[in-house]
């Protein structure tokens, strides 16, 4: 037989009952297809201070190293000028030889302009060799505060300083500034805080200035675009314009630059141009800024003319930058943002006229 299971007591859970489903919440009906009106279109509007100051808060690369000179090219500059002048000494003796055969005073007559002429040549040698040195001296200047502020060395800061104070002391706009940095000169402890301080106290007023001939350059620049009949004279005057702006620019910062310095200078601020990317930036900004923006609601000749005139502004900024003694530290840098809004209404207030 088989043995019977023995009873046992079991517990039983209490069953709990499925939760009753949440409602779901109800999909946004999609909105039915309708056709547009042509009449109602408008044209997009697009914010354009919020570009221009994006384009100008960016970072731009950094700088490329200087390529180094080929001394081959010096030789051959150095042969070729000596060679000249070799041979324009040797016709000019030869020429007042000829002249004291024909007339004795003939002969001292060519002997004092060939004299005059060396002179006058000696001189404008040495202007330029001054010119150049200035502009030396403002790269020197540039790279030496730089380093001060990296590496907030007080005694680097004060002769850096020193040397400012003395480089800008023609200018009237600093007298107040270089009394006030004298007077807080022993209250600085840090280096990096001294330079910033010459910087508001300096550069301040001549940086008002610079900004001051760059947006009336734009001004005449756009105004002369919107009125101008034909596309070489708009090139002709922007270059004239350009020349003149880093020109002046320059002389506001004490560089004072010859012949040679402008040539070299100009290089500089181009150069400055094509590493920030503003000549890339350009056809960018005239597409997208002002093309979609601006150019719906003027004229093409109006839009042209902004576009000129912010360009020209671009090249005050860069012209700033590179005949700036010290870099933009404790000032702002000015951007395009700065001259855009006041551009603007100038172009618009001259179009309705």
């Amino acid at each position: 037989m088989t043995e019977r299971r023995r009873p046992a007591s079991f517990r039983i859970e209490p069953e709990i009952p499925p939760a009753e489903p949440t409602p779901r919440a109800e999909a946004p009906k999609a909105r039915k297809p309708r056709a547009a009106d042509p009449a109602r279109v408008e044209p997009a509007e697009i914010d354009v201070f919020d570009e221009v100051d994006a384009l100008d808060a960016a970072p731009p690369p950094p700088a490329l190293p200087a390529r180094r000179r080929s001394r081959l090219r010096a030789v051959f500059l150095w042969s070729a000028g000596l060679l000249v002048s070799l041979a324009v000494g040797l016709w000019t003796e030869a020429l007042v030889r000829e002249l004291f055969a024909r007339a004795e005073w003939l002969g001292w007559v060519g002997l004092v302009l060939a004299l005059m002429a060396v002179a006058a040549l000696v001189v404008i040698i040495a202007r330029e060799a001054m010119a150049l040195a200035r502009l030396a001296s403002v790269a020197r200047l540039h790279e030496r505060g730089r380093e001060a502020i990296a590496a907030n060395d007080p005694k680097k800061a004060r002769a850096l300083v020193d040397e400012l104070a003395g480089f800008v002391a023609a200018q009237p706009e600093t007298a107040a500034g270089r009394r006030a940095l004298e007077e807080l000169r022993g209250d600085i402890i840090d280096g990096a805080d001294l330079v910033r301080l010459a910087e508001v106290e300096l550069l301040a007023p001549l940086d008002e200035r610079a900004r001051r001939l760059t947006l009336d350059a734009a001004k005449r620049v756009s105004l002369v675009t919107a009125v101008s009949p034909r596309a070489l004279v708009d090139l002709a005057y922007v270059a004239f314009e350009a020349a003149r702006l880093i020109r002046r620019i320059a002389e506001l910062y004490g560089a004072r630059p010859g012949t040679l310095g402008f040539l070299r200078l100009a290089r500089n601020v181009i150069a400055h141009l094509a590493i920030t990317g503003a000549l890339a930036a350009g056809d960018e900004f005239v597409h997208q800024i002002v093309g979609q923006g601006l150019a719906a609601r003027l004229s093409a000749r109006l839009g042209e003319g902004i576009v000129n005139g912010m360009m020209t502004a671009r090249i005050g900024i860069a012209a700033m930058e590179t005949s700036r003694p010290l870099p933009f530290s404790a000032i702002k840098r000015p951007g395009l943002s700065d001259f855009l809004g006041v551009l603007v209404a100038y172009v618009r207030k001259s179009g309705r006229a």
